[in-house]
């Protein structure tokens, strides 16, 4: 019960945007867009209506949707931060999912997709507010905006409905040339990568496969495997820069086999 009531934060019509990018970040068209989100028999069950427009104004696209409970692929955290998305990643199969954060009267969403040759293959950039709200955006992100000491503390959900796992961190991320150096602590680990920086792209290029992560609009990032590895656990991870001093970030975990093990998200302040 405590899932759905987690889902009701995002009650509401939200009025934005849905920008469709390449692999590559380049933006390939934007589409205004409302999505009302209304409660149902006193909140028993929800109706989404998503609503897609022309430069002019006309709806080109109207789906509405009725639920009274949660796939097993959808997890919310207590402030109505959500994720859905593939359960198992399969041979020749459309891989992808869905991340969802949401602050005051904002909420930025961002969909990853893999084509059945498991290569990354598109991006969508969903930035929306709450409708008669003013429509305040974040710059686009940049290397420079991530450089520093962030704290945070970081709750892991678990599709198994087992306890919830909450934990410290701190990610030093520094600038070394024209490669960018993390470092993140937790109570479990410590990891150190480093990417190479081009434009609004950072490559990590070390590992046992290669990561990229696309600086965006509107504070966000997107972080994926170019392509998906077979037999090694592998994530995907968005972030939202909400302020100067303030981000979260939202990854979804899947073991060697594919399988999604957990979704967590980090809320983070720089210190430094």
């Amino acid at each position: 019960m405590s899932q759905w009531k987690n889902l009701l934060c995002n009650l509401g019509a939200w009025s934005g945007s849905f920008t469709r990018l390449s692999p590559q970040g380049e933006i390939r068209e934007d589409i205004p867009s409302l999505v009302t989100l209304e409660g149902l028999n006193e909140n028993q069950s929800v109706r989404q209506t998503i609503q897609h427009f022309s430069a002019a104004g006309e709806i080109i696209h109207n789906k509405v949707l009725e639920y009274s409970s949660l796939s097993r692929s959808v997890l919310v955290f207590e402030n109505g931060a959500f994720s859905q998305g593939s359960m198992q990643c399969a041979p020749f199969s459309e891989f992808g999912a869905e991340m969802g954060f949401i602050h005051g009267d904002r909420r930025l969403r961002l969909v990853q997709l893999f084509d059945k040759n498991s290569d990354f293959s598109s991006l969508t950039l969903i930035r929306e507010h709450r409708q008669h709200t003013l429509p305040v955006e974040r710059p686009h992100l940049s290397v420079e905006m991530l450089l520093g000491e962030w704290q945070g503390e970081a709750v892991t959900l678990y599709p198994t409905w087992q306890i919830p796992d909450q934990y410290e961190t701190r990610l030093m991320i520094t600038l070394e040339g024209d490669r960018l150096r993390q470092h993140l602590t937790t109570s479990q680990m410590q990891l150190t990568s480093t990417a190479k920086r081009s434009g609004s792209t950072l490559l990590f290029d070390e590992g046992h496969y290669p990561i990229q992560v696309l600086l965006l609009p509107d504070g966000a990032s997107s972080n994926t495997p170019i392509a998906l590895p077979k037999g090694t656990p592998f994530f995907l991870e968005a972030g939202w820069l909400i302020e100067d001093t303030l981000r979260q970030r939202m990854i979804r975990h899947y073991d060697a086999n594919g399988g999604w093990q957990s979704l967590t998200l980090v809320t983070e302040r720089k210190v430094a």
